[in-house]
């Protein structure tokens, strides 16, 4: 780009590009877009917020299990809910464009989106600690040294490309990186809380800790119950409030996190006003348990929100580093014995989808067979897999379909087919591996109610001859064995987003197979996938990024590392009647932060609660 050019596309839009030395496409600029142009950067604020919400009211809302860590980044503990509006990051996404942050922290930023070496950000002088003292340059490189060398291995695995961090004057920051393709770091580095280095100067870092911790966001830490239930108060004095980001957000002047052991609980206390929004996740439930006085009343409403976000990957995950899991063909087999439409049938009311994508409901995912495009990336690696890979990356991939009847026989009679071939034995109705051993399986779960969603698979499972045990843990356990990859099987839930990168190497990358804490749970140690997630981190575009995060999505259905079960495009809420929501929603988000309290309805609702 030349200097007239950059200077007609600043008059153009209302942006400085400038130049830095010999580089010419450097940019300076008061957002990041990574593979877009931002719609919203010459807004005074967001289009899915009111800016003329009134301040004041509550929400509150339920969590599962126990806390017992205020530091979310170390990752040590159960990290407390709501920690996040304590502080702020660099920048703050769009909830209405994929990879696109607009100024929190840092007012601009100075990078080579096409060559990124580095970035810098330039730190807004009047943004504050709630303390008052100022965020600065040496806050960032504490904060950012500090997540390299004594926060969690995942995301120590995901920050990994950051070479160094340096201050260069009191509100300048620079982050260079050890590679020079890498588009999605500064994104990535915008998106983590900013602490005080002066706050953790006799502190350790690595602790699990329950001491308020300084933070320079919306809210302030108000009560804490240890292990029950946490309480944020509205900071009146944030410095960010007028940004074009937080105007009509941050409505509420108390947020708080209610703890419950069971979902089913919690669902009780819900409903008697212990809390007052709910986010309902049992399809039998919404169908069938919203019949009560209060919803009657009119005092308790549901939502829906439709959202244009893959759908988070529910799955069963296979353990790959143990036997028999080990066995491609063993996973190929009893991925036939889940049956979806009978039990979308006979347990949830016919309410969610299968999942047949790792990217469902968005353009990410990959259908029917492969396009030119992705055969182009997918040839030079089809010598390297598998016949069971190699067929499945080049099909119109289905998962079995059964009949709903809940035999599931012909699914059954193919596993079982299939398991002779691979050299399996049936013996006294016990499957035995290819050395004559009875197959043992432990499925780990930590969640209540769980079991009448597992048992027709294990049944099924039972059906080949499989014999499998279910572990039921409290959530702590859970975790731990979680972090060490002490299973055989488990449930997992894991969140995509539009622009997938660096997280896709540590959720399937060899690298983070065998570190604790990583997010690998099936053990995945695949060269080509791992080449794959190459090309998708380092996309030159949308169109590309599209393309190889579809051949990705193939190689990795075409692993049988785990099962996708189900899902929806849509968030399921109940929330008493005391709230109000901007006209315009936002695509990629709920919103619920540009949310108000409507001090008439909340009156009612007192009303109604007191009498009760």
């Amino acid at each position: 780009m030349s200097f007239a050019q950059a200077k007609c596309l600043s008059l153009v839009c209302g942006l400085g590009f400038l130049m830095q030395g010999a580089w010419a496409s450097v940019q300076t600029t008061p957002y990041i877009a990574l593979h877009s142009q931002p719609k919203y950067a010459n807004f005074s604020a967001m289009p899915y917020a009111n800016v003329h919400a009134p301040k004041g009211g509550y929400l509150s809302t339920a969590s599962n299990g126990t806390f017992d860590n205020l530091n979310s980044m170390n990752g040590k503990g159960t990290s407390t809910e709501g920690v996040n509006y304590l502080f702020d990051s660099l920048m703050s996404s769009s909830l209405d464009e994929p990879g696109v942050m607009y100024p929190l922290l840092a007012e601009k930023v100075t990078f080579d989106p096409g060559k990124t070496q580095y970035v810098l950000f330039h730190l807004n002088p009047k943004a504050r600690f709630s303390d008052g003292s100022a965020v600065t340059a040496q806050d960032v490189k504490f904060s950012f040294d500090a997540y390299q060398t004594k926060s969690n291995p995942g995301l120590q695995m995901y920050l990994s490309d950051l070479a160094k961090t340096e201050v260069l004057s009191k509100y300048v920051v620079k982050m260079s990186f050890k590679s020079d393709n890498n588009a999605e770091m500064p994104l990535i580095l915008s998106q983590l809380p900013i602490y005080s280095k002066q706050d953790w100067q006799k502190k350790d870092f690595s602790r699990v800790t329950l001491q308020p911790i300084l933070g320079s966001g919306p809210y302030l830490i108000e009560r804490i119950d240890a292990g029950r239930s946490i309480s944020y108060k509205r900071n009146p004095n944030y410095w960010g409030r007028d940004l074009a980001v937080n105007k009509g957000r941050y409505n509420f002047d108390r947020l708080k996190y209610v703890y419950y052991r069971s979902l089913d609980i919690a669902f009780e206390g819900f409903k008697s006003g212990q809390y007052t929004l709910h986010e309902e996740m049992t399809a039998r439930k919404w169908v069938t348990e919203y019949n009560f006085p209060a919803l009657k009343a009119g005092m308790v409403v549901k939502y829906k929100f439709q959202h244009q976000n893959p759908i988070a990957t529910q799955s069963f995950v296979f353990n790959t580093r143990r036997a028999p899991f080990q066995d491609i063909k063993f996973r190929q087999a009893i991925t036939s014995a889940y049956d979806f439409e009978w039990q979308n049938k006979a347990l949830f009311y016919g309410q969610y989808q299968r999942l047949q994508s790792y990217f469902a409901n968005s353009e990410l995912e990959a259908k029917g067979v492969p396009s030119a495009a992705e055969m182009a990336i997918l040839k030079p690696y089809l010598a390297r897999l598998n016949s069971i890979q190699r067929q499945g990356v080049l099909q119109n991939w289905k998962y079995p379909l059964s009949d709903a009847s809940g035999f599931n026989r012909n699914n059954l009679l193919l596993a079982r087919q299939q398991l002779l071939q691979a050299g399996y034995g049936f013996q006294n109705g016990h499957l035995l591996d290819p050395h004559g051993q009875p197959i043992q399986i432990e499925f780990l779960i930590h969640q209540e109610g769980l079991q009448r969603t597992l048992m027709p698979f294990i049944r099924n499972m039972k059906r080949l001859g499989i014999q499998v045990s279910i572990r039921h843990v409290d959530v702590p356990q859970y975790i731990e064995r979680m972090r060490s990859k002490d299973f055989d099987m488990t449930t997992n839930v894991m969140p995509q987003s539009l622009t997938p990168g660096n997280e896709q190497a540590q959720l399937w990358g060899s690298a983070s197979a065998d570190q604790v804490g990583n997010y690998n749970y099936a053990g995945i140690k695949n060269a080509v996938i791992d080449e794959v997630i190459e090309q998708v981190i380092h996309a030159p575009n949308r169109q590309q990024l599209v393309v190889r995060t579809k051949v990705l999505d193939r190689l990795l259905r075409a692993g049988y590392y785990q099962i996708p079960t189900y899902g929806k495009g849509e968030n399921w809420f109940a929330y008493w009647n005391m709230y109000q929501q901007p006209k315009v929603k936002p695509k990629l988000s709920s919103g619920i932060e540009y949310w108000w309290s409507d001090a008439a309805q909340a009156q009612k609702v007192s009303q109604y609660l007191r009498q009760k």
